[in-house]
């Protein structure tokens, strides 16, 4: 096939599934290759495929910026880049280690092992809430639920909001989906919802503080100065996205992936020790986050090509995950792969995922549950995937089970709609 036939740009070539034939084509022939964009400025990106390349893009932050441009692909005017440069995710270092430390103490390994039985206690009320029925959505009914309930209780949001949560998060991340806008409305409204929503918190927690992490936003000094409003708003919209979008993604298509593969679900059923290595599995086989945006900070060269100042870099995990060179059959699902060095969670580097663990314990336990109480779970209609080149998404999966009565566990709050 010819070069000028892929089509990385528009969320509709996604749908159908992630389209891995074009990224094998590019690591072969063209690693480091200038795809033509009309609207971007300098005419295009370049779009970088092999594992190594997007490790070394992701780890060096004095050449492939965060900063200049920010790190999500599509392009900003001059007020948006200012705004959303105040967002960690937007910061190079050292200002990005400063705005790190304030939030890393919510997801230390220690936070996260304190939180496993109230974890536990919400995957076995999930669980529960459609155990009689014998039927459910899995996307919104299971793998939406459970990251929504613990990022909401990491924030200190009422559990009765997480659904208005949930609509925001989907509004703003499947702006390219119609099934997520509303008629007539800008997909930038969401954003100020969940401003809005963030500024109402804060003053709650002004008068009351509790043990969130919005408390701790409101009290954390960078530089000796207090967040602002501004900053505050940005910070809780990062942590409502990030703990809700990708792990509920990477449940969803790991769904998915059992079903297209029931033997590795069959090999899960019958040894469950083999649970830590089949989320590792997961998560490259899924990557959930499927590229990241960099700004070249001056001209070098990047496999043999000439990058200029200004240009724009795209690195592509999911398609480092799926790198000849550095994995063995990367196509295949195999819940026993090892060693599995993927960078679902970045290449390492200042970036790195900060939630990687918090989102692991969410993984492993939602998926324990599932193997010991629905283990029969299958696929009972139509997966319907989101139109984004950004998320590797599911929006529904149908499924259905052996009906059962409920054990117990943390019953699910009402939702606010």
């Amino acid at each position: 096939m010819s070069l000028d036939e892929i089509d990385l740009i528009d969320g509709r070539n996604f749908v159908a599934g992630v389209p891995h034939h074009w990224f094998a084509e590019l690591r072969r022939e063209a690693p480091v290759y200038w795809h033509a964009e009309e609207v971007a400025p300098r005419g295009g990106f370049w779009a970088v495929t092999r594992y190594d390349d997007c490790v070394q893009v992701n780890r060096d932050w004095e050449h492939y910026s965060s900063a200049r441009r920010g790190s999500l692909f599509h392009e900003m005017d001059e007020d948006q880049l200012a705004q959303q440069q105040l967002m960690m995710v937007n910061m190079d270092p050292t200002m990005h280690t400063r705005y790190r430390r304030i939030v890393n103490k919510g997801f230390t390994p220690k936070m996260v092992r304190d939180l496993e039985a109230t974890i536990v206690g919400y995957a076995d009320g999930i669980v529960d809430a459609v155990c009689e029925r014998g039927t459910a959505d899995f996307v919104e009914e299971i793998a939406a639920e459970l990251p929504l309930l613990v990022i909401a209780e990491l924030l200190g949001v009422p559990q009765e909001d997480r659904r208005m949560v949930f609509d925001w998060s989907n509004r703003m991340i499947g702006s390219e989906d119609p099934e997520y806008q509303l008629p007539g409305v800008d997909p930038g409204e969401a954003a100020m919802q969940v401003y809005s929503y963030a500024e109402e918190l804060a003053s709650q927690r002004r008068l009351a503080p509790k043990a969130d992490l919005v408390s701790v936003l409101i009290d954390a000094e960078v530089e000796g100065e207090k967040l602002d409003q501004l900053e505050l708003d940005l910070f809780f919209m990062l942590l409502v996205v990030a703990g809700n979008e990708t792990t509920r993604n990477l449940m969803s298509g790991a769904m998915t992936a059992f079903f297209e593969h029931p033997d590795q679900w069959e090999l899960l059923r019958k040894d469950r020790s083999l649970l830590p290595g089949a989320v590792e599995e997961m998560l490259r086989y899924v990557t959930p986050v499927m590229h990241f945006r960099r700004t070249a900070t001056g001209d070098f060269e990047l496999r043999g090509q000439e990058i200029k100042e200004g240009d724009k870099i795209v690195f592509w995990h999911t398609s480092a995950n799926r790198d000849e060179n550095a994995f063995e059959n990367p196509g295949v699902f195999d819940v026993t792969r090892s060693p599995n060095n993927h960078i679902a969670f970045g290449g390492g580097g200042p970036h790195f995922c900060l939630g990687a663990n918090l989102a692991r314990m969410e993984i492993m336990v939602m998926f324990d549950r599932l193997l010991e109480r629905i283990p029969d779970l299958r696929l009972d209609g139509e997966v319907q995937r989101l139109q984004s080149n950004f998320i590797n998404g599911t929006k529904h999966i149908p499924v259905a089970f052996a009906p059962s009565a409920p054990v117990g566990g943390t019953p699910l709050p009402a939702r606010a709609r």
